[in-house]
């Protein structure tokens, strides 16, 4: 090679690591009185992280630099929150401030800013899914429907692809990533099918809308449309209802369905707890009517174990990310505008004083020394402040009818011993997923 083109990479390779080298510094200095990891320079803390499992490595860090501190995913400082009384002061008693909408890159790149034994993996799946699409569409679908098939295939995927390891290398380096090979390629482009369905939906519903009778959201976003059409920067745009009704499926479609899996799982672990359940629903409920919402009033037990399904599988550990929306001082320190947020959630639901033993399934962390409902401000799984979950009305009640209902007319079996299940999940990155089985639905045989 010409010498004057090595000089020339040479120069241009220089260059480019000092230009890295002072945006790291920099980023540095925007939170330097934080404690955290020393980050290296351009990779930040990736290798101090364990990219199977994030959660777990936050809760390690925190051991060593305590409830708040500071993490580098690439160039990036994030700002994680460890535990309970540090996220209820921030979530909550300065939930204001923290109520900013976080950065997740690779959601932010797809949305542009916006009898025998068998798996029951793909029916709890779609009963959740056809409570979404009555919300949406007003219509649910036959479970051999093609359309609603192929939909299901896009969500279940695109949780995987989100959990993988691969995926939190992209959210530590979203500029580089974004050009190579991987996952978040098949991501893209199944959200974008997913988007495609969605539109096809839309535009039926644009053809069939009666103002005066509002079906659905859709009909109901359409609306509004045309109330602001004369407003510049009007937020109720085609493009807006397409990316929030297929946010909408993603938050309330495959977290109930992956709860309720989980739940069975544990339940054919764990029999003697189910039949404490049989028991509760023979006496308040009986055979000859189906649960209503009015029972868990009337059901400790049964209500117990949901939560305690809920906390035990944790599902999104990491909880989605908060910003800043302002400078703001915060304990001891001082936080930037924008600073990106960790609300991590495992060490809320996990913590062993208000949970003893809470690596351990046990619904007694939810009922009082008289077998009475015992509620606790550390059930957070649908995060807390302004920005919680604004399905978990939805979530509650379906996760408690769902429940309910399998067990008052099915016996749950293993077809391996009990003692043999692993309910290890297969991934913890942005949720958990847990590990295939099979289950058997026995006529119900507790009466």
């Amino acid at each position: 090679m010409d010498p004057s083109m090595v000089m020339a990479f040479g120069l241009v390779f220089c260059i480019s690591c000092l230009i890295l080298i002072s945006t790291w510094r920099k980023s540095i200095g925007r939170i330097k009185l934080l404690p955290g990891p020393v980050p290296l320079p351009v990779i930040g803390n990736i290798l101090q992280l364990d990219t199977k499992n994030i959660p777990k490595s936050l809760c390690m860090l925190a051991k060593v630099y305590g409830p708040v501190f500071t993490l580098y995913l690439g160039t990036e400082p994030i700002l994680v929150l460890h535990g309970f009384e540090v996220m209820k002061e921030a979530l909550t008693d300065h939930g204001e401030e923290f109520a900013g909408r976080g950065s997740f890159p690779i959601i932010d790149a797809i949305n542009k800013g916006l009898g025998m034994p068998f798996d029951p993996k793909f029916i709890l799946g779609c009963a959740p899914c056809n409570v979404i699409c009555s919300i949406i569409f007003h219509k649910r679908f036959e479970y051999d429907d093609e359309k609603f098939l192929h939909l299901m295939e896009l969500l279940d995927e695109k949780v995987k692809i989100l959990s993988s390891p691969w995926t939190q290398v992209y959210n530590f380096f979203p500029t580089l990533v974004q050009y190579l090979p991987g996952s978040h390629r098949k991501l893209f482009k199944n959200c974008q099918m997913l988007h495609n369905f969605i539109l096809e939906k839309v535009k039926e519903h644009q053809e069939t809308l009666d103002p005066n009778n509002p079906q659905d959201l859709i009909d109901s976003f359409f609306i509004k449309m045309e109330q602001e059409k004369e407003k510049p920067q009007s937020e109720f745009t085609m493009e807006n209802l397409v990316y929030t009704v297929s946010d909408i499926f993603g938050a309330g479609t495959t977290t109930t369905s992956t709860t309720l899996r989980y739940g069975l799982l544990l339940l054919l672990k764990y029999p003697e707890i189910t039949d404490k359940i049989h028991e509760e629903i023979d006496r308040v409920i009986g055979q000859n009517r189906s649960p209503c919402l009015k029972d868990r009033n009337s059901m400790p037990y049964t209500d117990a174990v949901i939560h305690e399904i809920q906390r035990y599988i944790d599902l999104v550990p990491a909880n989605l990310t908060h910003s800043v929306t302002r400078d703001t001082k915060f304990r001891q320190y001082l936080i930037p505008k924008g600073t990106t947020i960790i609300p991590l959630l495992t060490s809320v639901l996990y913590d062993d004083e208000e949970f003893p033993n809470p690596d351990r399934f046990d619904p007694g962390h939810f009922l009082d020394e008289s077998g009475n409902f015992k509620k606790s401000d550390y059930f957070m799984p649908f995060s807390t402040g302004k920005r919680i979950c604004v399905g978990e009305g939805l979530a509650r009640m379906e996760l408690f009818l769902f429940f309910t209902t399998i067990l008052q007319n099915f016996t749950l079996k293993s077809p391996i011993d009990p003692k043999d299940i692993d309910t290890t999940p297969v991934a913890s990155g942005f949720g958990k997923i847990p590990p295939s089985f099979k289950i058997c639905f026995l006529p119900s045989q507790h009466m």
